[in-house]
């Protein structure tokens, strides 16, 4: 039976007097991918950004591929992938110069980050492309640089904060095709979105409101569940 590449009880963070998110429990497998719902300002990205050890909690405990997210921050970011929704990317640097500054960023040297840097060309599709300034193209292959600049370090688990947000339906289409792959390696991934359709492809979705865990299951109870409240209204 896989074991949880994450795991939580009561998580909390607060900022003064506002709880962002607030207590939650959840259990992710490893290898699977795991969706997280909810809409804007609801604690989704707060939660990821302890997940990556970026935030310290304010109470409540947290595991992420065995490591404590009270005391060890600094050895989880080194162990994961994050791609914020902002892409993480530096628009006036060409696609070879943002591998490249990421991959030492990792500590990555000599033939394995000409491997890894080849091999996230390849991965986004940006082969020939090397030289072009990120800030020129689409949404799409900004999306995919950014994805292989945050798994260069081939982490076993990946963060993604709202990924598809602000690309075409054919780019989340390829995005997600990616993150198939990924999981099927091995990869554990977490994506926040705001797309039912996007959470029915995975594993489990969890459902956050106000800081609050209010649902976890897998997409096909949440879609049950649905269809019965719609048949009561």
């Amino acid at each position: 039976m896989p074991r949880p590449a994450v795991e939580t009880r009561e998580l909390t963070k607060k900022f003064g007097s506002f709880t962002a998110v607030d207590r939650i429990t959840m259990s992710i497998e490893e290898g699977s991918v795991y969706g997280f719902l909810g809409p804007n300002g609801s604690g989704k990205s707060t939660t990821i950004r302890m997940l990556c050890g970026l935030l310290a909690p304010t109470s409540g405990a947290g595991l992420v591929l065995g490591m404590d997210l009270a005391g060890e921050g600094r050895k989880i970011k080194d162990r994961v992938g994050y791609m914020s929704q902002k892409f993480s990317l530096y628009p006036e640097m060409t696609v070879i110069e943002n591998l490249e500054l990421y991959s030492g960023l990792y500590g990555l040297r000599g033939a394995e980050k000409e491997k890894r840097i080849e091999d996230m060309l390849s991965l986004a599709g940006l082969n020939g492309r090397e030289d072009e300034y990120t800030r020129l193209l689409s949404g799409g292959w900004r999306q995919r640089l950014a994805l292989g600049c945050a798994i260069l370090h081939k982490p076993k688990i990946l963060f993604l904060d709202e990924p598809t947000s602000g690309v075409d339906p054919k780019a989340r289409r390829l995005f997600w095709d990616i993150i198939y792959d990924l999981a099927a390696d091995g990869t554990t991934v977490m994506v926040t979105t705001h797309f039912m359709d996007e959470a029915e492809h995975c594993d489990r979705v969890a459902f956050i409101y106000f800081g609050g865990l209010i649902a976890d299951d897998t997409p096909s109870i949440f879609l049950q569940r649905s269809s019965e409240v719609k048949r009561d209204l």
